[in-house]
């Protein structure tokens, strides 16, 4: 809400019956910017999950660089002046200062909200975030860039787990990508578990098997329905894989479901994302 991001009324806790005026984070990081040799850094995490346009209110008119009061807090012939609420809860002339910094962070694909208005994301400077293959790779302390043409035949040593498992999630989120957009892909943190262990097989193995059960997760979020789809992604039917698609007819209506183990054995684990590396 504006009140509890900028100003606004709210029932005092000691006096009932009675209101006071609010504080929110971004008038007191503004009231800190605005004194000389001070800076405010605001961060909203997930800023399209709230009505972000309502919570900054009056304020979306002061945020652009040009609409803020100079470096020394006096105004120039650009400054934009909005009303708050003043201590005494009159309305007061107010605008941001020069140094104050706001940092959103937003995933464009969330489909429990609207988009954003343009207007509102104009004021921003857009930075995307994509997935990177080479931070996963070093995380992992494996050889970058392998084809999945240089994967064995079967596991040789801990890092052709973790090849294996690179070579899948990019794959996966090439197809992702394609056919719901790139806001859907899984990026790079979702698989980077701390640490990686390279001293055997099966602690490798431990750590691909929990990577993996996220990545399917993904996959059953974003292909939600679309039995085909996932069935093609995690590569049923390919030699060997356990995942299979289970068919039959309720209520007059063919109906299917991809079905495997809960947990796939190393083997299994290997083979699977050996063989999505290669659809």
């Amino acid at each position: 809400k504006h009140r509890d991001f900028m100003r606004g009324l709210v029932p005092s806790v000691a006096n009932p019956g009675e209101f006071e005026v609010s504080s929110g984070i971004f008038y007191r990081a503004s009231l800190h910017a605005a004194i000389d040799g001070n800076a405010s850094l605001v961060i909203v995490d997930e800023i399209n999950r709230g009505p972000a346009v309502a919570a900054f209110g009056s304020t979306l008119v002061g945020l652009e660089a040009d609409k803020r009061l100079d470096s020394n807090g006096e105004s120039t012939s650009t400054t934009q002046f909005f009303e708050v609420l003043g201590d005494d809860g009159r309305p007061k002339s107010f605008a941001l200062p020069a140094d104050l910094y706001v940092i959103a962070a937003m995933n464009e694909a969330d489909t429990s909200v609207e988009p954003l208005d343009v207007a509102f994301l104009r004021r921003f400077a857009t930075i995307r975030l994509d997935p990177k293959r080479e931070v996963l790779e070093s995380h992992l302390q494996i050889s970058q860039n392998l084809n999945p043409t240089d994967l064995p035949m079967s596991v040789e040593k801990p890092s052709d787990m973790y090849q294996a498992l690179v070579l899948a999630w990019v794959r996966l989120n090439q197809r992702i990508s394609l056919s719901r957009g790139a806001g859907y892909q899984l990026g790079h943190g979702g698989l980077m578990q701390n640490p990686a262990p390279t001293d055997s097989i099966e602690n490798a193995y431990l750590y691909v098997s929990q990577a993996w059960s996220t990545l399917k997760a993904h996959l059953d979020e974003v292909f939600f329905g679309d039995t085909r789809a996932i069935a093609d992604l995690v590569a049923s039917g390919a030699p060997g894989n356990p995942y299979i698609v289970e068919e039959g007819i309720l209520a007059g209506q063919n109906v299917a479901r991809v079905i495997g183990p809960s947990k796939l054995n190393p083997v299994e684990l290997y083979g699977v994302l050996k063989a999505i590396s290669s659809s």
